[in-house]
């Protein structure tokens, strides 16, 4: 499939006007507004409410409201902002349960994960695994809560027996899941390069000059804890023309022009199951997706480009319009109607707090009956 590329005018980076930046704070107050109708009406109701009788069923109604939300961003990002998003190497199979491990260019990498997902129905399912402190988010973190995201302090002495923890809970192969983890551990900068190559020199490992060296501990106990339920490792290698973008350079438009995303799928055969040799297959792998992004900087591409299509636009939009009505009714619930409403929202908004605090998740009702009848026959 041929890929048509922007002109080398389109390629800059777009400079960032007032009504650029008018723009880019309606996008994200729309953004912020709908997730908060969404997370007190629906993400309550589908990720409390309902996961009290069945956690399969809770994550099937959550995944779909909060995914009608997450197309919102590639809308934005691919219709709004005309940003062309390429996606090359394998066309991967819709349905499959994925561990996906990335590079991490940028704070954005994870939201353009999203366009990849959206692309196979799975951008309700996906799951990261993010620092702590993104938990903290306003309205984001609970919505991050809601949606099993797994965080982290990145010292596994301190992680390791919460991530475990959390990787347990997701190994019903009737549950889909794409859980998706970024190796390096933090963003891409010149600074970070140079510490990550001294390490390597003085350690005998790959000095690397467009990736970090990974961190292991994390991604050999994601793939410990869920191998059996797991049907591929996802391998994404991410490149932005012109440059990187930041958070606010996504939501006005300026940059980037191009996404790129490398897609190869790899069986859970081809790779090893001792921790020390999944160590050594996760550095060969980053060590390949140096040279990838070598070539991406020399020649502007990734090979086998054109391995997805584009998002439909009329989908989009309707998406848009139902998520945009639904968001307009319950922000009138919420303001004109009825004080039980504020009640709701205050009770819901309180609970989350505190649910997000303590990474607190009810157990379904008829677990906690099993539970107590087996500690009295005890």
């Amino acid at each position: 499939m041929e890929v048509q590329r922007p002109s080398n005018d389109a390629m800059k980076h777009l400079p960032l006007t007032p009504l650029r930046a008018i723009r880019g704070v309606v996008c994200l107050l729309v953004l912020v507004l709908t997730a908060f109708m969404m997370l007190v009406y629906f993400g309550f109701l589908g990720a409390v409410i309902i996961r009290l009788f069945s956690i399969h069923y809770s994550r099937r109604v959550t995944s779909f409201f909060y995914g009608n939300w997450i197309a919102l961003w590639p809308f934005l990002f691919e219709k709004i902002n005309k940003t062309k998003v390429i996606i090359s190497g394998e066309t991967v199979p819709a349905g499959e349960r994925i561990l996906l491990m990335s590079n991490h260019r940028t704070e954005v990498d994870w939201m353009y994960l999203w366009d990849l997902a959206l692309r196979k129905g799975r951008q309700g399912y996906i799951k990261y695994i993010l620092k702590s402190s993104l938990m903290k988010l306003p309205v984001f973190g609970w919505s991050f809560h809601i949606l099993e995201f797994i965080s982290v302090e990145r010292k596994w002495e301190v992680d390791e027996l919460n991530m475990r923890r959390m990787l347990s809970t997701l190994k019903d192969p009737k549950d889909s899941l794409w859980l998706a983890l970024f190796p390096e551990g933090t963003d891409f900068t010149e600074q970070k390069c140079i510490r990550s190559q001294k390490y390597a020199a003085e350690n005998g490992l790959p000095v690397l000059k467009h990736v970090l060296l990974p961190k292991t501990k994390g991604f050999c106990a994601s793939l410990e804890e869920l191998r059996g339920s797991l049907d591929a490792v996802y391998d994404v290698t991410i490149g932005y023309k012109p440059s990187c973008p930041t958070f606010f350079d996504n939501a006005s438009g300026v940059n980037p022009s191009e996404v790129h995303m490398h897609v190869q799928r790899i069986p859970l055969d081809n790779i090893p199951t001792s921790e020390d040799e999944v160590t050594t297959w996760l550095m060969n792998r980053f060590h390949l997706k140096d040279q990838l992004l070598s070539e991406f900087d020399s020649q502007g591409h990734f090979p086998h480009e054109g391995s997805e299509g584009d998002l439909s636009t009329l989908k989009c939009l309707l998406n848009f319009v139902a998520v945009s009505i639904m968001t307009a009714i319950f922000t009138y619930l919420t303001i004109f109607s009825s004080i039980w409403f504020k009640i709701y929202v205050t009770s819901v908004c309180a609970y989350l707090t505190a649910a997000t605090i303590y990474n607190f998740r009810p157990s379904p009702l008829f677990s906690l009956v099993k539970g107590l009848f087996k500690h009295k026959s005890s």
